[in-house]
C-alpha cells in the first residue's frame, strides 16, 4: 500500500481532495475552538434547529378540528432556548436493546417466583430512567419495504443465536451483511405458504383477508406467519415475550411486520375483550391447560365470538394425558372442533382448529359451571389485571361478524353503542381522511414512502389509521389507559392496538418505529408525569432518521420543542398546532457535523459537479 503523503496528493494532482481536505480542517479548527466557549456543541444548531414551516394550507374541514386554546403570548416556538435546560447521558449498564420495564433486573431479581413466568412481565423502574440507550456498533437505515420482510442488515439486530439454535428448522439464515428469513418454522416443514395453504383448505370458511382480517399470532418466532399473511390483506400482531429466543420480536419489527413484546403469565394481556378473528399459535410453548386453564380462558377472552384458534403442536396428535386435558377443557369452554390433521410423514404437521361460540348459551346449559361466569360487574379493563378464572359472558342475542373486509373499515362498528356515539365516529371518520390527505401527506415535510412502522400514541377510533390504509405502512394504535377505551372500536374496523400508559416504557425494542403520531395527548399527560422522561421512551422507540408529529396546542409545543432540540433533533413548526421532528444519529459524547461540499471531480464519462453530503463523527471524550 502506498504511503499517503501531501507531497504524493500534490504530485497526483489532486486539488478537489486537497481542496475538500483542507477545508474540513478549517470547520473542525474552528468548531472545536467554539465548543471550548459553551458546554452546548455548535452541532445543535446544525442538527436540532427549529424553523417556523412555511404556511400548510389546512383542509376544507378545518372547522372540524378541535379547538386550539389560545395562550397568553407564548414564547415562539422559532426563538431562542436554553439549550441546557436538559442535559443528557446514555443509559448506564444497560446493552443497545434496552427496555426499561422488561429489562428492570433490580426488580425481577426481588420476585418470590417465576413459576408463572413473572420475570417476563412489567417491572418498571421507579422514578423512570432519563437517559437514552446506545446505538449498537455499525447501525445503518434500516433495509426498506418490501425487501426487509425477506432480510435485514445483520449490525441492526446483531443476535446470531437464533441462526444456530433454529438453523434446522430454517427461521433465519445469516448471509454476509444480512440476516435472510427463508420462511421455514418448527411447524413449517414446507414453508410458512404452504402451512396457510394448508389450513385455508381445512377450513375454507376462515376466509383469509375477507372474513379473517385481525390475527393474533402467539409466540410468533421472527414472524413469517404474520408476514405471509400481509399478501392475503391480513394485520397480524405477532407476539412472544423477551425471553431466550433471541430478538425474535426485534427481527419482526425490523422486518416491518406488526409485533409486540408481552407474555401470557399471571396478567391480562393488553387486548380488549372480542377482538380477535382468529388467534394462532404454532408450538407456541404456552401450557394452555395450566393452572386450570388459566391460559385458554385468557385467549377465549380476547377472541371474537365465533372466532377460530389455529393450534398446530404436538399434542394434537398425541394421546397422552396433555391432549386429554386439553380436550375436556375446550369442551367446558364450549369450543367447537371444526377442523383436525394429524401427522402423519415427517414433514407433516398435527393441526387442529376450534371455534368459540357466539352466544352465552352453551355456557348456562353445561351440566358442570366450571368454569363459572364471569360476574357482570367484572371490569373490562386489561392493563395491570390479573388473569381471570372465569368465562365472559356473551351476547344473548344473535351475534353478527364484521363486514369483509374492506367494508369493514367504514362500517359502524359493533362497539359504538351509545346513542350519539355513531354521528361523533363519522365526523372523526371525516376529520381525519381531510386532515392525513390534504396536510400530512403534502405539507409536513414527511417522506412517508421511506415508512414502515408507524404508531399513533392516542390512537381514538382509529381515524389516523384509517386514513393511510392504502399507503405501504402498518400502524400501531396505542389507547392511554386514563382516556376512553376506543381500542374495541379498532379491532371492529379491521385495526390493530393496545392499551398503554404514556408515563411507563412501551413494550417494544430501541428503533423500532418509523413514525410516531401524537393528537392533543400531552395536556393530560403532562398532569401526570415528566415530559422529558416521556421524551426519552419516544427517543428510545424512534428509529434514526424517523419522525415525531405532534398536533397540539401552540403552549405545549413550546414545551415539547426545546427537549427534542436538546436532543439534537430538527424540529419544525406548521401553521401553529403541527409538529415535525426529526431525530438524528447523535447520542450523547458524540458530536455530529454535517457538511455539504461541493467538489468537481473527473472521470471517465467527463466532468460534473457534484453535491456530496459527508458526515463526519467525533467523539468529544477523546477530544
Amino acid at each position: 500500500m502506498a504511503a499517503f503523503s501531501v507531497p504524493s496528493i500534490l504530485k497526483e494532482k489532486k486539488f478537489p481532495f486537497v481542496f475538500a481536505f483542507f477545508l474540513l480542517l478549517i470547520l473542525v479548527t474552528f468548531l472545536l475552538i467554539s465548543n471550548s466557549h459553551s458546554p452546548i456543541p455548535i452541532a445543535t444548531n446544525l442538527a436540532g434547529s427549529i424553523s417556523a414551516a412555511t404556511p400548510v394550507p389546512l383542509p376544507s374541514s378545518a372547522a372540524s378540528f378541535p379547538e386550539i386554546p389560545a395562550a397568553a403570548a407564548p414564547p415562539p416556538v422559532s426563538g431562542r432556548v436554553d439549550y441546557q435546560s436538559v442535559e443528557w447521558e446514555l443509559c448506564k449498564g444497560v446493552d443497545v436493546d434496552f427496555i426499561p420495564c422488561l429489562d428492570n433486573w433490580k426488580a425481577i431479581k426481588e420476585l418470590q417466583s417465576r413459576r408463572h413466568k413473572e420475570h417476563r412481565e412489567r417491572h418498571c423502574p421507579d422514578p423512570p430512567r432519563r437517559c437514552l440507550v446506545p446505538l449498537p456498533q455499525g447501525y445503518k437505515a434500516p433495509v426498506a419495504w418490501p425487501k426487509s420482510r425477506d432480510m435485514i442488515w445483520y449490525n441492526n439486530v446483531p443476535h446470531p443465536k437464533l441462526v444456530e439454535y433454529k438453523k434446522d428448522q430454517r427461521w433465519v439464515v445469516k448471509y454476509g451483511n444480512y440476516f435472510v428469513f427463508p420462511g421455514g418454522g418448527t411447524q413449517f416443514k414446507n414453508g410458512v405458504k404452504h402451512y396457510i395453504t394448508t389450513i385455508e383448505k381445512m377450513l375454507p370458511e376462515i376466509g383469509f383477508g375477507k372474513k379473517t382480517r385481525i390475527v393474533l399470532d402467539v409466540g410468533c418466532g421472527v414472524a413469517s406467519f404474520g408476514g405471509a399473511l400481509l399478501d392475503r390483506d391480513v394485520m397480524t400482531m405477532s407476539f412472544a415475550p423477551k425471553d431466550e429466543h433471541e430478538a425474535q420480536i426485534q427481527f419482526a419489527l425490523e422486518r416491518g411486520i406488526p409485533a409486540y413484546l408481552s407474555v401470557i403469565g399471571t396478567q391480562k394481556l393488553a387486548f380488549p375483550d372480542n377482538s380477535y378473528d382468529v388467534v394462532h399459535c404454532a408450538r407456541c410453548r404456552v401450557h394452555w391447560d395450566g393452572d386450570g386453564g388459566q391460559p385458554l380462558l385468557e385467549l377465549n377472552r380476547i377472541l371474537r365470538p365465533g372466532g377460530y384458534f389455529i393450534w398446530s403442536a404436538t399434542p394434537v396428535y398425541r394421546k397422552d394425558d396433555r391432549h386429554k386435558t386439553m380436550v375436556t377443557l375446550t369442551k367446558s369452554i364450549c369450543w367447537s372442533e371444526v377442523a383436525k390433521i394429524s401427522a402423519v410423514g415427517a414433514n407433516d404437521v398435527g393441526l387442529v382448529i376450534y371455534q368459540k361460540p357466539i352466544t352465552s348459551s352453551c355456557y348456562k346449559s353445561r351440566k358442570e359451571q366450571n368454569p363459572p361466569l364471569c360476574d357482570q360487574s367484572r371490569s373490562n379493563s386489561s392493563w395491570y389485571m390479573p388473569l381471570d378464572s372465569c368465562l365472559v359472558p356473551l351476547a344473548d342475542e344473535s351475534y353478527t361478524w364484521p363486514s369483509p373486509w374492506p367494508q369493514r373499515l367504514k362500517e359502524k362498528p359493533r362497539a359504538l353503542s351509545e346513542p350519539d356515539a355513531e354521528v361523533s365516529y363519522r365526523d372523526d371518520s371525516t376529520h381525519w381522511s381531510a386532515l392525513v390527505s390534504e396536510v400530512y401527506l403534502g405539507g409536513l415535510g414527511i417522506n412517508w414512502s421511506k415508512l414502515r412502522n408507524v404508531m399513533d400514541m392516542n390512537a381514538r377510533h382509529g381515524g389516523f389509521a384509517a386514513a393511510l390504509v392504502n399507503l405501504p405502512i402498518w400502524v400501531m394504535n396505542v389507547v392511554p389507559i386514563q382516556e376512553a377505551d376506543t381500542l374495541p372500536v379498532i379491532y371492529d374496523r379491521g385495526l390493530i392496538g393496545v392499551y398503554h400508559d404514556w408515563c411507563e416504557s412501551f413494550n417494544t425494542y430501541p428503533r423500532t418505529y418509523d413514525l410516531l403520531h401524537s393528537s392533543f395527548l400531552f395536556a393530560n399527560l403532562s398532569k401526570r408525569c415528566d415530559i422529558i422522561e416521556v421524551a426519552a421512551e419516544m427517543d428510545r422507540i424512534l428509529r434514526p432518521d424517523g419522525y415525531l408529529l405532534v398536533q397540539d396546542t401552540v403552549e405545549l409545543l413550546n414545551k415539547i420543542s426545546p427537549i427534542l432540540k436538546s436532543l439534537h433533533w430538527a424540529v419544525n413548526l406548521h401553521q401553529d398546532q403541527f409538529l415535525v421532528g426529526k431525530k438524528g444519529f447523535w447520542r450523547p459524547g458524540i458530536l455530529e457535523y454535517t457538511v455539504l461540499l461541493e467538489r468537481l471531480y473527473s472521470n471517465r464519462v467527463g466532468k460534473r459537479s457534484q453535491c456530496i453530503l459527508v458526515r463526519f463523527r467525533f467523539d468529544a471524550k477523546r477530544g
